[in-house]
């Protein structure tokens, strides 16, 4: 599916990045979500833990799949400052990282629109199934904002939704 969605190259130079929390089992799990300064997603990923390996884990997918970001704005949270930190030890040219809590309010409003959908559900069962139904979820949200190319064709988000199909 991420073949479909614009390239975000040019709006990961300057990513916001938090994870939430979400009940799985009757435990927390932590989606991971990038968004850029204008609110577009960049990327998402479910992890069980919160800690520097599932940071890590999320930074370096990120980088690999979208390219190397300018700077990196996160919240307080030390595990994602400790990732960081271990992945700028690693490059030649760093991540710079800026760890202001106030200025990753978008991606927490961006929060709010999954959490509105996964809250009546009561939570999951099992995390396989709760990465599945987040990815559509997610997917979801992505063609709302309009991330999606369309080469210039208008079509309704459903319509949209059912190209990745075919």
């Amino acid at each position: 599916m991420r073949r479909h969605f614009a390239s975000t190259n040019v709006r990961w130079a300057r990513a916001r990045v938090d994870e939430t929390y979400i009940n799985v089992g009757g435990q927390w799990k932590y989606p991971y979500r990038a968004v850029d300064k204008a609110g577009k997603t960049v990327d998402f990923l479910l992890r069980a833990h919160r800690d520097k390996a599932a940071a890590h884990h999320y930074f370096e997918n990120a980088i690999d799949r979208n390219g190397e970001p300018e700077t990196i704005t996160v919240d307080k949270s030390g595990a994602n400052l400790a990732a960081l930190q271990a992945i700028n030890a690693e490059r030649q040219a760093p991540i710079k990282v800026r760890q202001v809590k106030y200025l990753n309010n978008i991606v927490e409003q961006d929060h709010r629109a999954i959490k509105r959908i996964v809250k009546p559900m009561l939570g999951f069962k099992d995390f396989r199934c709760a990465r599945i139904i987040l990815s559509g979820i997610e997917v979801m949200h992505i063609i709302r904002k309009g991330q999606m190319k369309d080469a210039g064709i208008r079509r309704t988000a459903a319509e949209q939704f059912y190209s990745l199909v075919a």
